[in-house]
């Protein structure tokens, strides 16, 4: 699957789903694919940043992450999203990243990418299937092709079993509830597989 083209795109303010981008990148280098990842860009103001001593650690320490443009989802054949919820909803972050990419869209270059999304909460239920459900509802509108990891392994019992796309909680040390690697390295396998059966116009 040397021919397919992964884009990762998170934004992560303290590091979970920098932690969950970096596992999917692993999962797409063992399916063989092309990997690139990628932060979008920060909306917070830096005195913001600088009064959370974990999120001006995080910044950082990403500070060599390359910043997504609306031409690396145009270069790539499957791209997976991760972002935090926010009251129930994708990163402002995230959204406004999505809202510059209607240019590509207007000309077909969102058609047919293979898609797959991941996120995180602090609570078991607070938000993480409407948040990569409203992403997805993007999606739709580019015409992409969505890649949920549904219940395709077991490792994605242990991990919360969350059909739509791994998702972890995380505690008030910041620290992730649920063992999460496994699946994501999974749904990572599973999008790359996907998106080498479109490149071929094979049925899986």
């Amino acid at each position: 699957m040397a021919d397919v083209k992964l884009a990762v795109i998170y934004y992560s303010s303290t590091g979970t789903n920098y932690q969950l981008a970096q596992w999917a990148v692993d999962g797409g280098k063992e399916a063989g694919a092309e990997v690139k990842l990628f932060k979008v860009p920060e909306l917070a103001p830096q005195a913001v940043i600088d009064g959370n001593p974990a999120w001006k650690a995080h910044v950082e320490a990403t500070a060599d992450v390359p910043v997504a443009t609306p031409d690396d989802i145009a270069w790539a054949d499957a791209i997976i999203f991760s972002t935090p919820t926010r009251f129930g909803n994708m990163a402002s972050q995230m959204k406004q990243f999505l809202d510059t990419t209607g240019g590509i869209w207007f000309h077909g270059k969102t058609v047919n990418k293979v898609v797959s999304a991941m996120t995180s909460a602090q609570n078991a239920h607070g938000g993480q299937e409407a948040t990569i459900l409203s992403l997805y509802t993007s999606m739709y509108h580019w015409g992409a092709i969505i890649a949920a990891p549904g219940y395709t392994d077991p490792v994605l019992f242990g991990a919360g079993g969350n059909p739509y796309g791994t998702s972890v909680s995380i505690d008030q040390d910041g620290k992730m509830k649920e063992d999460v690697q496994a699946a994501v390295i999974h749904q990572a396998k599973r999008t790359v597989t996907i998106a080498q059966w479109v490149k071929n116009g094979q049925q899986g």
